[in-house]
């Protein structure tokens, strides 16, 4: 039997595994599974992937699911009831912005028709596929990168510098970083791993 090779980030957690083979690179068009992730990435500043991954679905049950509409419409009350979540990340800064990234996006729904069209927009509907042999190689932002987060912030977002939005571009497969030696790389979709 052969061993399967994965790029090396993901170690020997299940859970991080999981996420590399079904998810990381996989081009994602679910307009709450986007806006998931634009909230997910920028809870992880300063933070290991893995805890993020670890609390999800604490994520999912505390912010309705993702819901934009929901979430934009949170106040004082469910910001406290938040600061006293353990399931999620309990920083009122990173609450603050979830709430008011919700309402960007509405914003950003509004005048884009979706968020998918409007991330997706930046590389013309096409993952950006890279040749990394190591992870050396790969790059912590790009000049793209710096345009999506100026794009976001321009649009209200919080929390999307530069470094948070590249790993939002590799989460959702706007950009293809698995090494060329991962199981992975070959693929551009995650249906034949179900």
């Amino acid at each position: 039997m052969t061993e399967i090779v994965r790029c090396p980030w993901c170690g020997s957690d299940p859970l991080y595994m999981a996420y590399h083979d079904h998810e990381w690179g996989v081009p994602l068009h679910d307009e709450r599974r986007l806006f998931e992730m634009l909230i997910l990435e920028g809870a992880q500043a300063g933070l290991s992937w893995l805890t993020i991954l670890r609390k999800r679905e604490g994520y999912r049950k505390a912010f309705a699911g993702f819901d934009p509409a929901i979430v934009a419409a949170f106040d004082d009350a469910d910001t406290a009831r938040l600061l006293a979540d353990p399931r999620i990340v309990r920083n009122r800064l990173k609450i603050a912005s979830a709430i008011s990234n919700a309402t960007a996006t509405l914003e950003v729904q509004s005048r884009y028709g979706t968020l998918d069209a409007f991330l997706w927009g930046f590389v013309d509907r096409v993952p950006i596929r890279n040749n990394w042999k190591s992870m050396a190689e790969v790059p912590c932002s790009t000049p793209l990168s710096d345009t999506v987060s100026k794009e976001l912030k321009r649009h209200g977002f919080r929390f999307v510098g530069s470094t948070i939005c590249y790993s939002l571009m590799q989460s959702i497969g706007m950009v293809n970083d698995h090494l060329t030696g991962c199981f992975r790389y070959n693929h551009q979709t995650g249906s034949d791993l179900r």
